[in-house]
């Protein structure tokens, strides 16, 4: 039985945990977190064994990373540069109601809740979080350490790149594109390309402002986290 270790203790990992019980075969070890005030404690019943760090002395469980929210959606990203470990480390977790066609594929350490869709050579790269109910349609393309709020849906040929955040029930027009750590607020409507490392929210969604400054490290250094694959 595979054996995982869930990075983070906060909601998406709390949620993961959850999609990993509902799949079944894998044996939950615990959570790591670097909150000193969680080590010890459980999280729905989940142990908090210590640490980020401590997947090193784990080598034989797989790893996934459940860290980050609008406010820093670039954590994901720090952790796997921060952690180093090699591709084969990572997980992909794929809820039992998740419907992935044949033709779509999802990168390692990624995680796709309950009732999301891909429904045609869809593209999901690593370290990916795609929340409950979220549509991925025809010839999708989202990057690495990308974040998918519930209820998003893209028409086909969209590309989310890397590190950019979509927010709860945004619709994201065919053939567009969504620049590196950017971020499209909740509800919003992407009717054109939005470039790097801005914020656009509204129906039409229009520029708000540059995105916050974690998001816009990440986009002058260019790293997106270190290799994966």
């Amino acid at each position: 039985m595979t054996e995982l270790l869930i990075v983070g203790a906060g909601g998406f990992a709390r949620e993961t945990a959850q999609a990993v019980r509902d799949t079944g075969g894998i044996k939950l070890l615990g959570h790591l977190d670097d909150n000193a005030a969680l080590h010890g404690t459980e999280v729905d019943g989940v142990p908090v064994l210590g640490g980020c760090d401590l997947v090193h002395d784990l080598p034989g469980a797989r790893v996934v990373i459940c860290v980050g929210n609008p406010r820093d959606y670039a954590a994901r990203a720090r952790l796997v540069r921060r952690l180093g470990l090699p591709a084969d480390r990572y997980a992909t977790v794929i809820h039992p109601t998740a419907a992935v066609s044949e033709s779509s594929s999802v990168g390692p350490g990624s995680v796709l809740l309950a009732h999301c869709v891909l429904t045609a050579a869809v593209r999901v790269g690593a370290h990916v979080a795609v929340m409950p109910h979220v549509v991925l349609t025809h010839d999708d393309m989202v990057e690495d350490y990308v974040t998918i709020a519930s209820g998003v849906r893209l028409g086909g040929g969209v590309r989310l790149e890397g590190g950019s955040y979509v927010g709860s029930g945004a619709l994201v027009r065919e053939g567009t594109s969504v620049g590196a750590w950017s971020l499209i607020g909740m509800g919003s409507t992407v009717l054109g390309d939005v470039p790097p490392g801005e914020v656009w929210a509204g129906s039409p969604a229009r520029r708000l402002r540059e995105a916050d400054a974690p998001a816009l490290g990440e986009l002058a250094t260019r790293t997106m986290g270190g290799p994966v694959r």
